[in-house]
């Protein structure tokens, strides 16, 4: 019988099933405990793991807005002692840890992109539009030509 959450096929020889699996898990479970928190009493387990399965697949990967090549071997490896000890060196190594982002500010129906640690603790809270905004400003203000989209 085929797995309902079956590893992505970019994932095959990077990570297991299981260990792909626990990650899903954990990482619904604590979007589903931050969002309950922000008022979002529809957020629920398989709903979650279904949205974040989805954005996997859809990522085929990569940083949803920075198009990097995410490095899936290390889910499940961050150790807090060690990022303790070392600090943003050791941090520094899990730049393209895959993360889970949300689309919107989690109280609507679950919503997610996949990006690297780095994108997504630069983009914090802010919607899409507003994160390119900042990178703008620090291209421009260190002299680098916007080009417009399109």
């Amino acid at each position: 019988m085929p797995k309902k959450y079956a590893l992505p096929a970019f994932l095959a020889d990077v990570v297991s099933q299981e260990t792909y699996e626990r990650w899903l898990r954990r990482k619904a479970q604590a979007h589903v405990r931050r969002d309950r928190k922000r008022g979002n009493t529809t957020a629920i387990g398989e709903g979650y793991r279904e949205a974040i399965h989805s954005a996997v697949i859809e990522s085929v990967g990569r940083d949803a807005y920075t198009g990097e090549v995410l490095d899936w071997s290390l889910i499940s490896q961050y150790d807090n002692d060690e990022s303790k000890e070392n600090g943003r060196h050791y941090k520094r190594g899990f730049a393209l840890l895959p993360t889970v982002d949300h689309v919107g500010d989690g109280t609507g129906a679950a919503n997610f992109k996949i990006c690297g640690w780095r994108t997504n603790d630069a983009k914090n809270d802010l919607e899409v539009q507003e994160f390119l905004s900042v990178c703008e400003s620090v291209l421009k203000h260190h002299g680098y030509v916007i080009r417009s989209a399109g």
